[in-house]
C-alpha cells in the first residue's frame, strides 16, 4: 500500500505536502466565510468568488502542460508555489488590519487561480517523475490520501480560529505552511527523477496534444464523463458554505464541521485507492460504477432533514466521490506515453476545475432561487446520467487502455496519397 514511500525524493514531496494541505484547506474555509460575511451572506457573491478563482484555468491550464513537459517540473513548482503563498500572506494582512474589502478578495481570487491552473498539471505529471510508471497509480493514491487527510484536519481548525480570531490569521498561517513544499523540494536529489527525455521547443505543441487526445475516443469519453461530474455535482465549495448558514443557520464552526465530514469519506475513499492500487490498474467498471454512486448518495444527502443527518450523509459521498476522482486520474495516467502526460493531465485538469466558473455562479442561483437543498439533488441526478452514458460508449471500447493514439482520418488518407507504390515484386516476395 505505501511503496512510493520507500523512494527517498516522494517521502519529501508528500511530507511537505501534508502541511501545505492543511494550510490550503483552512485557507478555502476561510476565503468562503469571509465572502458571506462581507456580502451580507449572498450565494451568489460566493459563486463569484469561486469563478473568479477557477477561471483562469480556462486560459492557462493547456499552456502550463506544454510547460510541464517542456521544462524542469521541481523548478516550476517551486516558483508557483511561492506565487501562493504570496496571495495567502496578502489576504491575511489586508484582513487582520480590517481594510478588506469584498473587492480586494475577488481580486486575489482571480491572481491566486492563475498559479493554481500552473499547480495541476505540475502536481500531477511530477508524480510519475518522483516513483516512475511502477509506483505510479500507488503515488496517485497517496497523494490524494494526504489531500483528504488534510480535508479533515484544515476546515475544523478553520472553522474554531475564526471564531476565536477572525478569518485574517487563517489566511497568514496558509502563507506560513506552504514553506514546507518549496523547502522539501529543494531538498531532493534531481538525480534520482524519473525523467523523460523533454520535447523539443517548437511550435505547434499544444496542438500535438489536442491531436493525441482528439485520437483517443476512450480519453474523450473520460473527460466528458468528468466536465460533467465536477461542473454539477462536485460544487461543494460553493454548496456546503451555502447548507450551512442557509439552510440549517449554523455559524463558521458549523460549516468547519461539514467540510470535515465530507473529508472523513474522501480520506476513506483515498485509502481504499491506496489499497487498490497495489493489486489491480483502475477499471472501466470501478470508474462508473463510482460515478453512479456518487449521484445517488449525492441526492440522498441533498434530501436529509436536519444537520446532523445531512452531516453523516456526506461521508459515504466523500467515499463515493474520491473513487471516482482517484480512478479518473489513474486511468488517463496510465493511458497516456510519458512525453504527453504533461499536456493530457493538463486538459484532464481543465475539464476537472474549468467547469467552476460555470459551476460556482449557477449554484449560487439554483439555491437562491430553488432553496439551499437544490444542487445536491441536482447535481446528483446530473451525474448519475451522465456515468450512465459515458459507460454505454467505454463499453463499446473497451475501457482506457495504454496505447498509440488513433491517427485522424484526413491523415492517413493525405499519407497514402503521398506514399510511392510498392513494387508488385516486393508485394510477391513478402507473399512468399
Amino acid at each position: 500500500m505505501f511503496a512510493s514511500l520507500r523512494i527517498r525524493n516522494y517521502r519529501l514531496y508528500a511530507s511537505g505536502l501534508v502541511i501545505s494541505n492543511v494550510g490550503t484547506w483552512m485557507q478555502r474555509i476561510a476565503q468562503d466565510w469571509l465572502v458571506l460575511e462581507l456580502s451580507g451572506y449572498d450565494p451568489v457573491a460566493l459563486g463569484v468568488a469561486v469563478s473568479l478563482q477557477f477561471a483562469p484555468t480556462l486560459l492557462l491550464t493547456l499552456w502550463a502542460g506544454v510547460l510541464a513537459d517542456r521544462h524542469d517540473k521541481r523548478k516550476m513548482l517551486m516558483l508557483v508555489q511561492s506565487g501562493m503563498a504570496t496571495c495567502a500572506l496578502a489576504l491575511g494582512l489586508l484582513d487582520v488590519s480590517g481594510l478588506v474589502a469584498l473587492w480586494h478578495v475577488y481580486l486575489l481570487c482571480l491572481v491566486f487561480g492563475m498559479f493554481t491552473a500552473f499547480d495541476p498539471p505540475l502536481r500531477q505529471s511530477f508524480a510519475g517523475e518522483l516513483v516512475g510508471k511502477e509506483h505510479l497509480t500507488n503515488a496517485v493514491a497517496l497523494n490524494s490520501t494526504s489531500f483528504n487527510m488534510a480535508r479533515i484536519v484544515g476546515p475544523a481548525i478553520a472553522g474554531m480560529m475564526i471564531i476565536w480570531t477572525g478569518t485574517g490569521w487563517v489566511f497568514l498561517i496558509n502563507a506560513i505552511s506552504t514553506l514546507a513544499v518549496i523547502v522539501n523540494l529543494g531538498r531532493m536529489n534531481p538525480a534520482e527523477l524519473h525523467r523523460d527525455p523533454a520535447p523539443a521547443r517548437r511550435r505547434g505543441q499544444l496542438r500535438e496534444g489536442l491531436r493525441y487526445v482528439r485520437g483517443r475516443p476512450d480519453i474523450v469519453a473520460v473527460l466528458m464523463l468528468i466536465l460533467c461530474v465536477s461542473t454539477f455535482a462536485i460544487t461543494f465549495n460553493t454548496t456546503l458554505a451555502i447548507a450551512a448558514a442557509n439552510v440549517f443557520h449554523r455559524q463558521a464552526d458549523g460549516y468547519g464541521l461539514l467540510s470535515t465530514l465530507l473529508a472523513v469519506g474522501t480520506f476513506g475513499g483515498a485509502l481504499l485507492a491506496v489499497r487498490r492500487s497495489a493489486r489491480r490498474k483502475p477499471s472501466r467498471r470501478l470508474l462508473i460504477g463510482a460515478a453512479v454512486t456518487f449521484g445517488v448518495f449525492e441526492v440522498v444527502a441533498g434530501l436529509m432533514p436536519t444537520y446532523l443527518a445531512f452531516g453523516l450523509a456526506l461521508i459515504p459521498v466523500g467515499a463515493a466521490m474520491m473513487t471516482f476522482i482517484n480512478t479518473a486520474n489513474g486511468a488517463i495516467q496510465l493511458g497516456t506515453p510519458p512525453e504527453m502526460r504533461g499536456r493530457v493531465m493538463a486538459l484532464y485538469m481543465l475539464v476537472f476545475v474549468g467547469g467552476n466558473p460555470i459551476g460556482g455562479p449557477m449554484t449560487g442561483w439554483m439555491a437562491a432561487t430553488l432553496g439551499g437543498r437544490s444542487p445536491f439533488v441536482i447535481g446528483g441526478i446530473v451525474a448519475t446520467v451522465c456515468a450512465v452514458v459515458c459507460g454505454i460508449m467505454l463499453a463499446r471500447r473497451g475501457g482506457v487502455e495504454d496505447r498509440e493514439p488513433t491517427r485522424p482520418r484526413w491523415s492517413v488518407l493525405r499519407r497514402r496519397q503521398t506514399e510511392p507504390p510498392v513494387p508488385v515484386r516486393e508485394l510477391e516476395q513478402d507473399a512468399a
